[in-house]
């Protein structure tokens, strides 16, 4: 078994999508705006775990996502090769971080702001 579809609640999947693929790098998969469906995967791995980026237009959805961002906590983790320098590129591109990379026991962290309501950690191993 393996994960071929996660997701993330978002404000706009059309901003998203455009923060997702222009600002961070991943691919399209599939993007229907008329239907507020976006899908991207990682340029990495194509044909790897496609990540949909879902309106948080439930009630619980909505909760659950400004929950996790008043407290700062991180809605989905990415990993990266070399954090210092996808720090460098995303800082230079204008997001926002709220955790500049850091060294913890298990490798390297850091958290930004998606622009679209939730905090992402890039982590390196």
């Amino acid at each position: 078994m393996k994960i071929s579809l996660t997701s993330i609640h978002v404000d706009d999947p059309i901003e998203a999508f455009k923060f997702y693929t222009e600002i961070l790098g991943f691919k399209e998969q599939v993007f229907m705006p008329e239907a507020s469906l976006a899908i991207v995967v990682s340029p990495e791995e194509p044909e790897g775990t496609g990540l949909l980026l879902e309106p948080s237009d439930n009630p619980v959805a909505q909760q659950y996502k400004e929950g996790l961002y008043e407290q700062g906590l991180p809605a989905i983790v990415f990993g990266v090769e070399d954090i210092e320098a996808e720090y460098e590129r995303l800082k230079n591109a204008g997001v926002a971080f709220t955790k500049e990379p850091t060294k913890t026991d298990w490798g390297y962290e850091a958290i930004f702001d998606d622009s679209c309501g939730n905090y992402i950690q890039m982590a390196q191993t």
